[in-house]
């Protein structure tokens, strides 16, 4: 099967993996939307993907962390939010100014990724962990399984959920046709040879808990 072309990706900053006493940091990672926009959401990127052309027009901001994050017994690799401050006048206030400091204006998704975790992921790996992230930006459907748009023409966003959300237990048990979720076509498509290659994801999802 071949495999698919390298890719230079952008790297962590150097000062998230420099030791265990390095403070907690969060860092705008302008690099990566670059690469990311350019990889899989312009129509000429070399690992192109339709499913994200909505993302075209999308405001999206791009932070590295080394803070761990588990969730659910399982180590988070990464997240994608809308972001929306919950709590006093202050704190709202206070988190849109952070963000605005960083992007120029509150994103309409936030992308937060594990520096740890992305230093060690193989190119493969890497790309299908983005790649989930960016499938939780979508756009909203209405009635009619239709996009939606707003006035202006622009795409309405909204996070997705995962496709298939059902334990490899209950799957081997009682079989595809009792799991919850779309894991009947999850099942086939995994069964198809993938399209660009082969990518071992270990981690969660923090998004909506799931596994990667």
């Amino acid at each position: 099967m071949p495999k698919a072309p390298r890719i230079l990706r952008p790297q962590p900053p150097e000062v998230m993996l420099d030791d265990l006493r390095t403070p907690a940091l969060f860092r705008p990672a302008y690099d990566v939307l670059d690469w990311i926009v350019d990889t899989f959401v312009a129509d000429d990127g070399p690992l192109f993907n339709p499913d994200h052309a909505h993302l075209a027009w999308a405001r999206i901001g791009v932070v590295w962390t080394n803070v761990p994050n588990r969730r659910q017994m399982r180590e988070v690799a990464a997240t994608a939010e809308m972001p929306n401050a919950q709590g006093s006048v202050w704190v709202k206030a206070r988190a849109e100014f952070q963000l605005s400091q960083w992007f120029g204006e509150v994103p309409q998704f936030l992308l937060t990724f594990d520096a740890l975790h992305a230093i060690v992921a193989p190119d493969l790996a890497w790309c299908a962990r983005v790649e989930h992230e960016l499938y939780h930006c979508a756009q909203l459907m209405d009635e009619y399984d239709q996009p939606k748009f707003t006035r202006d023409g622009e795409p309405k966003f909204g996070i997705r959920g995962h496709d298939a959300e059902e334990f490899v237990g209950v799957v081997a048990r009682y079989g595809v046709g009792a799991a919850a979720g779309g894991v009947a076509e999850l099942v086939r498509a995994a069964q198809r040879r993938p399209s660009i290659g082969e990518a071992q994801a270990q981690l969660a999802c923090g998004t909506c808990g799931g596994s990667l």
